[in-house]
């Protein structure tokens, strides 16, 4: 009958679809977000990857390294965000230069295992390191764009959120730039598909190797940076992101920069989903089974191919 009230059941069920639905876009902005960061990791994989064949599981300490050089360059030196910004990633450059310089360099002739072994051991040292210097307390950084929350679509959103979405679009716009239109990055490209030919056309594979870890670097100096304000850093945040970095990387194919980018927001958006709709203890273990069942599915991951580029000798 026209205007007769809805019983209140019927309003309190509207109320809670209505909530729910907010939720649900709550944490999948919230997922976005995480998997930029993810993708970012995973970034830094394959771009080691294409160039040495080997995981660089060192790769989180970038991140890690980032973070906290951060801090450091904001609140003890107190220099301007962007000039701290432009430092800590040319600091944690430098950090990825010496790294292949002083371990992978050296190690002519040496297997992938044992590369990927010292991968790890860098990862121990350079947590070592970074507890001596900052210590075991998480440390805070200050929002790019304050902390006031915006709503959208129901949902609350902190700012920083969008400088993370942000940054991570440009990076990946700025990489495919870089291998599409520049010699160094079509230089990179070549020794990748085919060392033995690229080296042939006087292409220095060996430089080639250098720049692969020093932009690696460079980009997971850039995901600690934009992650700091919103989740804290410590010294021993590394090794977690690599293994979420890693797991986008298998998820999305080895040496598939758009399979990794896609399969980090993928892992970020099930796991904030299930930490919000089910119980935060099961994300982990909901990523994982994603990620087994799309291997059990297609073994070379959702974008990769069965014949990676690789270079077995530099």
């Amino acid at each position: 009958m026209a205007g007769r009230p809805l019983p209140f059941c019927h309003i309190l069920r509207k109320m809670e679809q209505i909530t729910l639905g907010n939720q649900i876009v709550q944490y999948i902005f919230t997922g976005i977000t995480v998997g930029s960061i993810y993708a970012l990791v995973a970034l830094g994989f394959n771009i080691i990857y294409n160039a040495t064949e080997v995981i660089n599981l060192a790769q989180g300490e970038f991140v890690m390294l980032g973070g906290l050089i951060m801090v450091f360059f904001v609140t003890i030196l107190k220099l301007p965000l962007i000039i701290a910004f432009i430092s800590t990633v040319v600091v944690v450059t430098a950090v990825g230069v010496l790294f292949e310089r002083l371990a992978i360099y050296p190690l002519k002739g040496a297997s992938v295992l044992t590369l990927i072994i010292i991968t790890i051991a860098a990862s121990i040292l350079i947590q070592g390191i970074a507890m001596g210097i900052w210590g075991k307390d998480p440390y805070d950084l200050v929002a790019f764009s304050g902390r006031i929350p915006i709503s959208f679509l129901g949902a609350m959103i902190q700012p920083q959120y969008l400088w993370i979405l942000g940054i991570t679009v440009v990076v990946v716009i700025l990489l495919n730039l870089f291998f599409d239109r520049t010699i160094v990055g079509k230089a990179m490209a070549a020794c990748a598909d085919n060392p033995e030919a690229a080296s042939l056309v006087g292409i220095n594979v060996k430089m080639m190797v250098l720049f692969s870890f020093a932009l690696s670097a460079a980009i997971g100096s850039i995901a600690g940076i934009v992650i700091t304000p919103i989740s804290l850093m410590e010294f021993d945040r590394g090794p977690m992101l690599a293994i979420k970095g890693f797991g986008a990387v298998v998820l999305g194919g080895l040496g598939s920069f758009g399979g990794a980018v896609f399969a980090g927001f993928l892992l970020g958006v099930i796991e904030s989903l299930f930490a919000g709709l089910v119980h935060s203890g099961y994300k982990d273990a909901a990523a994982l089974m994603v990620l087994l069942i799309v291997l059990f599915i297609r073994p070379s991951g959702l974008f990769g191919s069965i014949e990676v580029a690789k270079i077995k000798k530099f």
